[in-house]
């Protein structure tokens, strides 16, 4: 994010049309250094994030992570999430994107992202348009998680793999993009205090990376 967290922002709503044209005009698939180099540290605008990020970076090696942000072509658009299996080791239970760590075997971020959205949820790339990468973002179990925005065309059937995750849904990119609806939590890191976006939605708790994430598409999109 390029803002402090705390700084309140408001921007007009914009339809889905304005949405992908926007995204196609501001994003691109230049990967910054900072995915793997544990010397630049990637930036929230939040003190108490930055600095959790510093000292995660000298302490953890870095793992570079790619997530799609599948945004569903409907009418009215959505964006496709997932919930964690409760037995992961890192972030279980928690609502995510489709995503993971990078492997050797991946010729690119992009690449690690489709092919983590087939394997966790089957979800065939002939119906993924992608469109580029948002901002790098950086988490306290030290990935540095690069998202891949994406138009994905309505018609798909996926296959959970329990393994990974529990359940995919749905959520309205209206409801996501409204800053009313962008709470900040706080909580403690090494005695320093820390923000975070959360995004209840019905009986979903959206927080964390992913709300973190969702805020920095908002800032990128709809933000002049």
């Amino acid at each position: 994010m390029n803002e402090p967290m705390l700084k309140k922002m408001d921007a007009a709503p914009i339809n889905s049309a304005e949405f992908f044209t926007r995204s196609q005009a501001r994003l691109n698939f230049d990967v910054p250094p900072g995915l793997i180099d544990p010397n630049i540290v990637p930036r929230t605008g939040d003190e108490g994030n930055d600095r959790m990020l510093e000292i995660i970076a000298r302490e953890q090696p870095v793992r570079p992570a790619a997530v799609l942000i599948p945004v569903v072509d409907h009418r009215e658009p959505t964006v496709l999430l997932t919930q964690r299996s409760p037995h992961l080791s890192s972030h279980a239970g928690q609502i995510s994107f489709p995503g993971g760590k990078i492997d050797a075997v991946d010729a690119s971020p992009l690449d690690a992202a489709l092919r983590e959205a087939e394997e966790e949820v089957g979800l065939k790339r002939e119906f993924i348009e992608p469109i580029g990468y948002l901002d790098l973002y950086g988490t306290a179990f030290g990935f540095r998680i690069l998202p891949t925005v994406a138009r994905v065309k309505p018609g798909f059937e996926l296959t959970i793999n329990q393994g990974e995750v529990v359940d995919a849904f749905e959520v309205p990119l209206a409801f996501l993009m409204n800053p009313e609806n962008h709470q900040i939590h706080s909580k403690e890191f090494r005695g320093m205090e820390r923000s975070y976006y959360a995004m209840p939605f019905a009986e979903r708790y959206i927080w964390g990376a992913t709300a973190g994430i969702l805020r920095v598409l908002y800032e990128r999109i709809y933000l002049a």
